[in-house]
């Protein structure tokens, strides 16, 4: 049934639904609330922390005044609460509030609190007015709070999607758990769970449904992974590939020396590409563990024994880096391989010159971005196919580029480090190498986690970088200011540290939403030094290697998982200056603050994904949702990691016919697969 179906929706909604991927009911449904507004006791000023919204018990300190401005009627009032506080508190085209609000009134007032530059409160924006008997009613409802685009409101979600529950749709039907199954896990109806995902009677509630949708999107994943490997199967070896002499050379003859993990990885290649089966290998490594020098050594190898390489890249700076180093390397060791460059901005001209090269051979080695993939590429022996950040890709195009060649080498590199446990399970198809060892030449990074009052010193310290000829990145969870959420945005941040910094000091933004062209141009300025402070969202966690930059500044930190935050630190300390991460907590909490301070006393990324496993639970993933390696519509490998690895239990059990199912209820859960198939092959990150 067709989202356009729904009474309510037009053909103008209906759009603006398709922009967040709604096309059908079953999309609506699966359109999960990012967090939940919750009506909770009333507090007093003094105890606001950096709540988004919150509610005080505040009684006027004066009447309200009326003015008038160009755009709105403002009524503004002062108000205090029981322990003397004061607080400023404005409401805009409400002016009937001058009269209705009386002096010796006790007054419930919830709503947004704005701040300023260094985090102090200033002022209570547009709050709703209760009483207290009004109020106690509201006490611990709890609304669903969805993502949004622009035009579509969170009350036309609420609407659309209460629209489809009175119409009574009959939820088993999609239910593949039998009741024993259901008590024997645990776990609720999938029926249920729909329910209080969307319309909650408490936060415990929520949970449950959360349990078992995490559940039913691990296990379809798991299930959906073994079957396209059992499709598969083990493949012959086309290109049997064996260590050659120049090779052997070419390490010894590098500045520094591989790390033990780097050739122990190094190892477990060589063995793949010389046995009687096709290599399908997941290198993970911490951020700055070099795997890219991995990568060149095996097309290097390649490339020496007479076939071709390619590596694709997820964006055209990092293909052009990646270019730019193999080809460095190989003038500077005298190696007779050519590389060569394909990516989209290139000329038709510059295209077809170097397709024409790729398909005779002449080209050994091939670095680009999708236009490795595109139906005019010809590759003449393709016997390696590498994927940098391979999370950046859908499974089509990494299966696309491995089909321009006959069955070649599959190696794809991640630099999220997931405890081995959860990876054996998520990459399933892949033999996994882990780098767990940096080189040792690295100078730590220093780190510090700090409150908004912080920030001042914070400009200073990044202003002096600046000027010893360093250069800076400010990461924000937000790409502009939103009603919703209290956190930092890109765009004002930018626009306020340019009147906060020297005016000499070149500040400028970058954000996903930007086109390509654009941000591709503003990453190779800053990878030149013509950015001195880059403005960012987390965009740039897979951006040029910059040694130059040494300062990272994470705006409201604790938004973010840890390993994200890890991943995002791995953008300084790349070159030979001391580097320096400021986490900037936008909450005082004693818990967000210890949670942070696990980055401040290690750099060690296994360390810390094993603690955001322990740390980070169900009722923490109602906020700014950050991608990982893989995309999950609700599920987390790291607050869901005990679904994720009773789902894969349940598999097990399922496959080894210690749980069986009753036809139909095997039929629902195989059309679920079959689906999550049809659909991965296209848009899903694996």
């Amino acid at each position: 049934m067709n989202v356009n179906e729904i009474k309510g929706i037009g053909e103008k909604t209906e759009k603006l639904f398709n922009k967040l991927g709604v096309f059908q009911v079953s999309d609506l449904l699966t359109l999960y609330p990012r967090d939940y507004d919750v009506f909770r006791d009333a507090i007093t000023i003094s105890q606001i922390d950096n709540e988004a919204v919150a509610a005080v018990e505040v009684k006027l300190h004066s009447k309200p005044v009326l003015r008038a401005s160009a755009k709105y009627k403002i009524v503004s009032a002062l108000v205090t609460d029981v322990n003397g506080d004061k607080i400023q508190c404005v409401w805009y085209n409400m002016p009937f509030l001058a009269k209705t609000l009386l002096l010796d009134e006790v007054y419930i007032f919830r709503g947004r609190f704005r701040r300023d530059k260094v985090g102090k409160i200033i002022k209570l924006e547009h709050p709703d007015v209760y009483t207290v008997e009004k109020y106690s009613e509201k006490l611990s409802t709890m609304q669903p709070i969805y993502p949004l685009t622009h035009g579509l409101t969170n009350n036309m979600v609420i609407k659309a999607i209460k629209q489809v529950f009175s119409e009574g749709i009959d939820f088993s039907a999609y239910d593949y758990l039998t009741e024993s199954l259901m008590d024997k896990f645990n776990l609720i109806s999938y029926g249920r769970a729909m329910e209080q995902v969307h319309f909650p009677e408490d936060m415990d509630s929520v949970i449950k449904a959360r349990k078992r949708l995490c559940f039913d999107e691990f296990l379809i994943f798991t299930l959906a992974l073994r079957y396209m490997k059992e499709k598969t199967g083990d493949i012959s070896n086309s290109y049997i590939i064996h260590t050659s002499p120049e090779t052997e050379e070419f390490i010894d003859s590098l500045d520094f020396n591989l790390t033990s993990a780097q050739m122990k990885v190094l190892r477990e290649i060589n063995e793949d590409m010389e046995s009687p089966t096709q290599m399908n290998r997941l290198i993970q490594g911490d951020v700055g563990s070099g795997k890219t020098i991995i990568a060149i050594i095996a097309l290097l190898n390649t490339g020496f024994a007479g076939f071709q390489g390619a590596l694709m890249a997820p964006t055209e700076v990092l293909a052009v880096q990646h270019y730019e180093n193999i080809s460095e390397l190989i003038r500077k060791h005298n190696i007779n391989l050519s590389v060569g460059l394909l990516t989209g901005s290139m000329t038709a001209a510059d295209k077809r010159e170097m397709y024409a090269m790729i398909e005779d051979g002449s080209v050994n080695i091939v670095i680009g971005t999708h236009a490795l993939i595109q139906e005019k590429v010809k590759y003449k022996n393709l016997a390696l196919v590498i994927t940098d950040e391979q999370h950046r890709f859908g499974v089509n195009q990494r299966r696309t580029l491995q089909d321009k060649g006959y069955n070649p080498h599959i190696i794809v590199m991640s630099a999220t480090p997931i405890p081995r446990t959860l990876a054996i399970i998520l990459y399933g198809d892949l033999d996994i190498s882990v780098i767990d060892e940096l080189p040792s030449n690295r100078l730590p990074i220093k780190n510090c986690v700090v409150t908004m009052d912080y920030r001042p010193k914070a400009y200073d310290f990044i202003s002096k970088q600046v000027k010893e000829g360093r250069q800076v990145y400010v990461i924000c969870p937000m790409v502009e200011a939103s009603e919703s959420i209290e956190a930092c945005d890109v765009i004002s941040y930018a626009k306020n540290l340019k009147e906060n910094l020297d005016p000499n000091i070149n500040v400028e933004y970058l954000h996903g939403k930007m086109k390509g062209q654009i941000k591709n141009s503003i990453m190779d300025q800053f990878g030149k030094g013509e950015i001195d402070v880059l403005v960012s969202t987390t965009v740039i966690e897979v951006g040029v290697n910059v040694p130059n930059a040494t300062v990272m500044m994470i705006e409201n930190a604790e938004r973010f998982g840890l390993a994200a935050l890890h991943q995002l630190r791995g953008r300084v300390g790349r070159g030979k200056y001391q580097s320096y991460c400021i986490f900037v907590s936008g909450s005082k909490s004693k818990d967000k603050l210890e949670r942070l301070d696990i980055l401040n006393k290690s750099n060690d990324g296994f360390y810390i994904a094993s603690c955001d496993l322990k740390l980070r639970g169900p009722g923490e993933m109602f906020g700014i949702r950050q991608s990982g390696d893989l995309v999950f519509k609700i599920g987390d490998i790291y607050g869901d990691s005990d679904m994720l690895k009773l789902a894969y239990e349940f598999a097990r059990q399922l496959e080894d016919e210690k749980i069986s199912l009753p036809e139909d209820k095997y039929n629902i859960l195989q059309n679920k697969i079959n689906r999550y198939i049809s659909i991965a092959s296209k848009t899903v990150n694996l």
